[in-house]
């Protein structure tokens, strides 16, 4: 390889650069590799040849490339570049604005225009006028978030050992922000997936393998957010089919896919506080110092206009209701002894008198009407839907209510006319699997972290808000507990955050920062990755076609010595680098996916049986 002074020493000596001091470019080569054998040890692992273990061991027994396969990524994963050409974002032009090392200087040292870059426009929940961003392309776009951290990468490579290139493996990036259905109305996302699968089962005779992954942000200056990478794929398969959509017919699926690999798939998902505060588990459980920089640089208000902003986010929403995830008094995932259900998925503490923290006391508040003027406590989901709803912009309700659907429909009539109703297409239990009987459907997922279940919040004075009051003329009870109305007359909402001062280790569920602790693969709750998987599709009303769906749990089993867990680890991110789901989409991917089967290591069967599906 030439080094890196000669190709500069060429261009000047061409162009005949006047005026140029004379540099020690060994120097600027130098710290530039410096500064690469710099990035942090926890960004590097398995980069030694055991990221190839998988394969070879595949390739030994004569496996290879069986079937083409496509690779779709999740939130935040993809790759995001600026195509602006105003004259204040030209600086931009072709430069990842989310993922790799450019996003990070900006973010540092021009937070506020990465910001407005960000940001979609709340009316038509795509480009602001003057602002362009697309996601990149190719197999680079999600294989890093940033240089060392690696993302899809693994898999890529396990795949690469048994013969698998670019002319038989796509990775599929989307922009990620924008509502599933303006990924077709603005970048036609789902014509050209259905023309890629097209593709490859015309070149290769053969049915194509889909693989997803939910995966969590991986950056601190965001909550932790699962995708809706599933959500993705089986709108996709919804929209191909569907009359006046994708126009594939009653048999597109069935004729071109073999198998959909979810890899912990958020199903009946969860991203709730963020679009109320701007907060998840992440960001309330960094050490004060980290809070309080946060905060400074990037506060929750910021956090949460961002997230409304992103109409794709809100197909984070929760799914089923009370139905799915409890309700005042029994949650399906309690657990035996517990003195608080996870189906109080908000509570917000009394206030004792003289502490403005809350002390000590977790009771709840009472009901409005029952314990006095603007009183919440006791939230379910359904209810925290509406009262969440009720603090977030018109804008986002409008753009909430037309294109997404969160309920439970039990009527098969009626589900079968959900296939032609887009809003009901990101939602597993308001819609049908294919009528695909020989598509193999493997969720895969782990379980044994701790993982975010339901939430402990505060609430504190009223404060002007251009969104929406509590009530309809809100007013302050006196002045010596609230923030006055303005001269502006703006209308007055109470703060609410996280109850990041309240922990209690030794309570049923266990509470960390304001979090009631549950299971799962430490994002993603225990009953989005599982629920469907193996009671909600083994219903024929949602699953009509009788898609054999296979369920396959893997242990968390983190090595310690390994900054991201290992081959063992099952952690929501880190299980795209671990040897067990690397296996199974090898296996799926080379013709043998008849060798997964069945695995549990949790209670999901139990949880599954006691929700209301009928």
């Amino acid at each position: 390889m030439t080094p890196l002074p000669s190709h500069l020493n060429l261009l000047l000596e061409t162009y005949e650069f006047p005026g140029i001091p004379e540099l020690d470019l060994s120097l600027i080569e130098s710290e530039w590799m410096r500064f690469k054998s710099s990035i942090p040890e926890p960004w590097k692992l398995a980069t030694d040849g055991r990221e190839y273990v998988v394969g070879e061991k595949a390739k030994e027994r004569g496996l290879s490339a069986e079937f083409p396969v496509v690779l779709v990524p999740g939130v935040v994963s993809t790759g995001l570049e600026s195509w602006s050409t105003s004259p204040e974002y030209r600086s931009f032009f072709r430069e990842k604005l989310w993922g790799g090392f450019h996003m990070i200087s900006q973010v540092t040292l021009n937070r506020d225009k990465w910001v407005s870059a960000l940001l979609l426009d709340p009316v038509t929940g795509i480009d602001p006028p003057g602002i362009k961003l697309r996601a990149a392309q190719g197999i680079d776009a999600a294989s890093s978030f940033v240089q060392g951290y690696w993302i899809w990468s693994k898999i890529i490579q396990n795949l690469a050992v048994v013969n698998y290139d670019t002319n038989n493996l796509h990775l599929a990036a989307y922009d990620w922000r924008v509502s599933l259905s303006n990924q077709e109305v603005r970048d036609g996302f789902y014509s050209r997936l259905k023309g890629t699968i097209e593709g490859f089962k015309k070149r290769q005779g053969k049915k194509v393998v889909l693989v997803g992954h939910s995966m969590g942000s991986t950056v601190r200056l965001s909550p932790s957010l699962p995708s809706f990478l599933f959500l993705i794929n089986a709108l996709a398969l919804q929209w191909v089919e569907a009359e006046g959509y994708g126009d594939g017919g009653p048999t597109w699926v069935e004729d071109h896919i073999e198998s959909f690999v979810s890899i912990a798939g958020t199903h009946l998902v969860k991203a709730m506080t963020a679009f109320l505060s701007g907060e998840m588990r992440d960001t309330v459980t960094m050490s004060p110092a980290g809070q309080y920089v946060l905060e400074r640089f990037f506060s929750r208000k910021e956090r949460a206009r961002l997230f409304r902003s992103w109409a794709g986010s809100a197909s984070m929403w929760i799914k089923g209701g009370s139905a799915i995830w409890g309700n005042e008094s029994f949650a399906p995932d309690d657990l035996p002894g517990h003195n608080h259900t996870h189906g109080k998925f908000l509570s917000f503490r009394h206030l004792l008198e003289g502490n403005g923290n809350g002390g000590a006391k977790a009771e709840a508040e009472g009901r409005e009407g029952e314990g006095g003027e603007g009183k919440v406590g006791n939230l379910t989901v359904d209810e925290a839907s509406n009262w969440i709803l009720e603090h977030t912009p018109g804008t986002f309700q409008r753009m909430l209510a037309t294109n997404y659907s969160y309920g439970i429909e039990r009527s098969e009539e009626q589900l079968k006319a959900n296939d032609q109703d887009p809003t009901k297409w990101s939602n597993p239990l308001e819609v049908r699997l294919p009528n695909a009987p020989s598509m193999k459907l493997y969720c895969v997922y782990g379980h044994g972290k701790e993982t975010e279940r339901s939430y402990w919040y505060a609430r504190g004075s009223y404060e002007p808000d251009e969104i929406s009051p509590d009530t309809p003329s809100p007013q302050c009870p006196n002045s010596s507990d609230c923030t006055e109305r303005t001269p502006l007359d703006l209308p007055l909402a109470r703060a609410a955050w996280i109850d990041a001062e309240f922990t209690d280790e030794k309570e049923v569920p266990k509470v960390k920062n304001g979090v009631k602790l549950g299971e799962g693969d430490g994002t993603v709750s225990l009953i989005s990755l599982g629920g469907m998987c193996v009671e909600g599709w083994k219903r024929r009303r949602w699953n009509p076609g009788g898609v054999k769906i296979i369920t396959h749990e893997l242990p968390h089993q983190p090595s310690i010595t390994e900054p991201r867990g290992g081959a063992n680890t099952s952690d929501h991110v880190d299980i795209l680098g671990s040897n067990g789901a690397n296996e199974i989409i090898v296996k799926v991917a080379t013709g043998v996916g008849h060798e997964v089967e069945d695995r549990f290591v949790s209670p999901i069967r139990e949880y599954a049986a006691r929700m209301r599906w009928d």
